[in-house]
């Protein structure tokens, strides 16, 4: 205020800048994507109602709830204590997501710098001195000599260009796209972390299962084979017997090893996701039997999802950032109207820098019309409509995608329920028909192949009803996270960091660098 009251010419500017602010902008205005026109996302309907299979893990009995809200946390639905601390310390320290995070903050942070840029004017303070010589013949005088003196100014200049096309509009708005952008990209970051961890843990509940299992089916086949040499021995069955026994446990013993490693890989890749290194991370371990398996599975409006699946969203926002930059790209051919102002003071001692006679002051204004540009400004505009043409693209794409997910997700419930009630009568029928073959061989009354055959059976057919169970869990997470995750409903922050968790920063791979000490809390 006292700079304006100094220099009363500078309050001309004030009307101007609400003037520009208020005109058009030039640029076609953005409008929201149509919701797609689709009644359900199957061609033909699914059943309301899983198949249920009692007392086995994966079995229990689910049903779809339309239009039922997503929670936030919906991990929390397999009541799992372990699985819930998993995510919460990875949703502290996960590297990904932070680095999401510090994205939208930058992008945040650019939307202010453009505002600060392209609504308000620039000012700015100089001052300088300097000692100078200048000859008599530079004012005409006759004679050799010359005049030594100090100068001494202040200036204070303004500049603000008018935004009479909308142009700086424009490009505060397609700043304000980019935040929005970073904001979706924050959020796909964070469902596709929780996903993935609920998706590992499951994994490794079904390694392990599958493991235990091996182990036990190994245990019976060495047992087998002991028996079979001691037949051997007694001329009861023939050396080929032996050694095809003796293969099936060997065989056997490498799946085992599979497990093993596979069940090695999982934990790590969990570890990772909670930001620690796998040698120092403590990750409890999971059970398919300890995991509940959510009865209740929401089963959103078509309509809605395109507000809810956070890729969408980040798509849209890169078509309205774009769609701002054709009017940036527009107003670029229009003509430009500069301002410019100065006032300030000169004098050749610093204490009569501000007395009377040294004040010096200018007010200007300037208009460029670009006329020829080699094409440079036309072919911009045509760019940016071109990149606006491949963001409605890649935004098809993506409903699309999204669409074509939960699609999947859903028939993969249905078939899945269905799987696995198939998968345990056949284990169940397997092992029965082993156990009353493997009692006829010891009677004698039953060849060793059909034993060898009737092992195998069993062994992929307890595989497969492990898998079909946790098919079951995992096919419930993709649901979830295919329509969204339910990050609308969540109140804190995506990455919730702080300063004493973050095991990787503190790291030997950090080589000595201190972390960024910008904790201060933060609204996503």
């Amino acid at each position: 205020m006292f700079f304006l009251k100094s220099f009363p010419r500078l309050h001309l500017l004030l009307p101007l800048m609400a003037a520009a602010l208020s005109a058009c902008a030039v640029g076609p205005d953005f409008k929201q994507p149509d919701v797609p026109k689709v009644v359900g996302f199957t061609k033909t309907p699914v059943s309301e109602k899983l198949a249920t299979v009692p007392d086995v893990p994966g079995g229990t009995p689910q049903e779809f709830v339309k239009d039922a809200d997503i929670s936030a946390q919906w991990w929390e639905l397999y009541k799992s204590p372990q699985l819930n601390a998993l995510i919460k310390k990875a949703l502290q320290q996960n590297p990904t997501l932070g680095a999401a995070d510090a994205a939208l903050r930058s992008a945040q942070e650019n939307v202010n710098a453009q505002i600060g840029g392209q609504y308000f004017p620039a000012v700015g303070l100089g001052a300088n001195g300097s000692r100078q010589q200048t000859p008599n013949a530079a004012f005409g005088l006759p004679g050799n000599g010359s005049n030594i003196y100090n100068l001494y100014n202040t200036t204070v200049n303004v500049s603000y260009k008018l935004d009479v096309f909308g142009g700086a509009r424009r490009t505060v708005e397609s700043a304000r796209a980019q935040a929005e952008y970073q904001q979706f990209q924050l959020e796909a970051a964070y469902l596709s972390l929780t996903s993935n961890i609920v998706a590992s843990a499951i994994r490794e509940a079904a390694l392990e299962a599958q493991l235990k299992a091996t182990d036990e089916i190994l245990k019976a086949q060495e047992n087998l084979a002991e028996l079979t040499e001691q037949q051997l021995q007694i001329g009861t069955v023939s050396k080929v017997d032996v050694t095809s026994q003796q293969a099936l446990v060997a065989n056997t013993q490498g799946d085992l090893i599979g497990y093993e490693k596979n069940l090695s890989i999982t934990r790590n890749q969990l570890a990772i996701y909670t930001g620690e290194l796998p040698g120092n991370a403590d990750i409890a371990a999971f059970n398919l039997s300890t995991l509940n398996l959510p009865s209740k599975l929401p089963l959103s409006l078509p309509s809605n999802l395109v507000r809810q699946r956070p890729d969408i969203r980040a798509a849209e926002a890169q078509l309205k950032s774009t769609n701002a930059l054709v009017g940036v790209a527009t107003a670029n051919l229009l003509p430009q109207v500069n301002l410019t102002a100065a006032m300030g003071s000169e004098a050749l001692t610093t204490g009569a820098l501000f007395g009377p006679g040294a004040a010096l002051w200018s007010v200007g204004g300037g208009l460029f019309q670009p006329l020829f540009q080699g094409g440079q400004l036309q072919a911009q505009r045509r760019g940016a409509m071109a990149n606006y043409d491949q963001a409605v693209y890649q935004y098809q794409a993506t409903v699309l995608n999204a669409f074509k997910e939960v699609a999947d997700a859903l028939r993969a419930l249905d078939t899945g329920a269905r799987s696995l009630k198939a998968a345990s009568n056949a284990e169940r029928y397997a092992y029965e028909t082993l156990d009353l073959v493997q009692q006829q061989y010891k009677l004698g009354t039953q060849s060793y192949l059909a034993v060898l055959y009737y092992q195998s059976q069993y062994q992929q057919a307890k595989i497969k009803s492990i898998q079909a169970q946790a098919t079951r869990f995992s096919d419930t997470a993709a649901l979830f996270a295919a329509l969204g995750g339910g990050w609308w409903n969540r109140e804190a922050p995506a990455f919730q960091a702080h300063s004493e968790s973050n095991s990787l920063s503190n790291a030997d791979l950090t080589n000595g660098l201190s972390k960024n000490s910008n904790d201060t809390p933060r609204e996503n």
